[in-house]
């Protein structure tokens, strides 16, 4: 009797998919990285984010049109695959998978930092270990047990931020936490209006604005270990945006009304600034475990979303076949220490020169507009291959089509022109593309190429 192969589980809950995307999407780059954006746009930064958000809204439901029809996992690299071609598919997978593990080695490294503020004699490297070994032992549970962790570390993140929403607005309209006197919302305009940089300045900051939005396309990776995924990537999808965008430019508008803009960057976190003007003397403390939370809870969703990526690249023959083997949990296990190893690696090179890897995490934001563009020329291509009688029958379709589509793919093109026209972030445009060369190299060195037409040929002849 055939013994039965171990499948990826379908562990995952609407509940558990929502807060997951939501959780990597609001990292340490809303807490402290906003500092830099409101700097650089001042209060026109919120135009920024909301301009920003209505793109992602678009990239997400073009992302869930082709989800909930092929529910796989890999998601947006499968699709790449199937509808742009095998190069296509093999460079969003492998492009992903290392955005991710950059972004991973960031955040243990901060975990490190912040850890320093309770125990400041104990070295940096200990606890970024310590958190890699701790998010690679929790993706190894059960999915179920992955997606429990992820929703309380997301959940401590959220209501940090509605708290302080709710505070913040208390004290624009009726004073709380300032002696009875309402603050308003004049610091919008007050300190040089609302562009105090101009139009300049907002451009200058999308690229940042952009990267925060870095995650919330991890929805279509859980794709195949969701228990129903018509329903629950439906209700996920068009929830996680709002959310984003009231987390995001709720918290900014309230952080900016109460504080003069032009003094956050100058006096560090906007969240620290904002809980002890309201006068919460521990915000440092408070903030600095909910920074620490946040840093967890997106490493914790990288390492799940990459060890995916890595499964599905195997899967279709284009890494290594043990990293197309699972645990009889239906975890993908050599994927898993795989990543955890290359982030081993990329702690050690952190430590040893701060400046390449500066350099390295560059890629990531190249990596995030790749894959969203990718996203959304897939499903252009899937749409067009559909009848008239199968474009009706979808049950999730992208709004506007196709004007939408075009629309956010030459915002995405403007975002990486904007990056090769700032001297601050030109290096993500040299990285990016040479990192993506690299692969096509590898690509056709090792006869993918030969192989994917061999197996196109095949296919024709049957």
């Amino acid at each position: 009797m055939e013994q039965k192969q171990p499948q990826l589980h379908r562990g995952l809950e609407e509940r558990h998919i929502s807060l997951m995307s939501l959780g990597a999407a609001i990292g340490v780059g809303l807490f402290l990285g906003s500092a830099s954006a409101i700097e650089m746009a001042g209060p026109a930064i919120l135009l920024g984010y909301a301009v920003s958000g209505a793109i992602m809204f678009f990239i997400m439901r073009a992302l869930g049109e082709m989800a909930v029809e092929h529910p796989v996992a890999g998601s947006f690299s499968r699709y790449a695959y199937q509808y742009l071609g095998p190069l296509a598919g093999y460079l969003t997978g492998w492009n992903y998978w290392f955005l991710w593990v950059v972004t991973c080695i960031a955040e243990i490294t901060a975990v490190g930092i912040y850890m320093q503020f309770w125990f400041p004699d104990t070295p940096r490297w200990v606890w970024a270990l310590a958190a890699l070994v701790l998010m690679t032992f929790i993706n190894f549970l059960a999915v179920k047990a992955y997606g429990e962790f992820e929703f309380w570390f997301a959940l401590i993140k959220i209501v940090t931020i509605v708290a302080m929403i709710i505070i913040g607005l208390g004290m624009i309209l009726f004073g709380i936490g300032n002696g009875g006197v309402a603050t308003g919302i004049h610091n919008l305009w007050k300190h040089g209006g609302f562009f105090p940089h101009g139009i300049s300045g907002v451009l200058m900051s999308l690229q940042m604005v952009m990267f925060a939005y870095l995650g919330i396309e991890m929805i279509g990776v859980t794709a195949g270990e969701v228990k129903n995924p018509q329903k629950s990537l439906t209700k996920a999808i068009n929830s996680v945006f709002w959310r984003i965008l009231i987390f995001y430019v709720g918290a900014l508008f309230v952080i900016m009304s109460i504080y003069p803009w032009n003094e956050i960057g100058e006096k560090g976190s906007p969240f620290v600034l904002t809980f002890e003007k309201i006068g919460i003397h521990a915000a440092a403390g408070i903030i600095n475990f909910v920074v620490l939370t946040a840093a967890l809870s997106s490493c914790n969703s990288g390492i799940f979303s990459t060890s995916r990526m890595l499964f599905n690249l195997a899967e279709q023959q284009e890494a290594p076949s043990a990293f197309g083997r699972l645990t009889k949990r239906g975890i993908p296990g050599s994927a898993l220490i795989a990543t955890a190893l290359v982030m081993l690696v990329g702690v050690y090179l952190n430590y040893v020169s701060e400046k390449v890897f500066q350099w390295v995490t560059s890629i990531a934001t190249f990596g995030a507009i790749w894959t969203w563009a990718v996203i959304l020329l897939s499903q252009l291509k899937f749409r067009k291959q559909l009848s008239a009688e199968q474009v009706k029958r979808l049950t999730f379709k992208l709004p506007l089509y196709p004007y939408s589509s075009y629309v956010s793919l030459a915002f995405l093109i403007g975002v990486a022109a904007l990056m090769a026209y700032f001297p601050d972030t030109r290096i993500a445009l040299i990285i990016g593309p040479a990192w993506l060369l690299l692969l096509t190299a590898v690509y056709f060195a090792k006869g993918m190429h030969r192989r994917q037409h061999g197996q196109a040929e095949k296919k024709q002849a049957g």
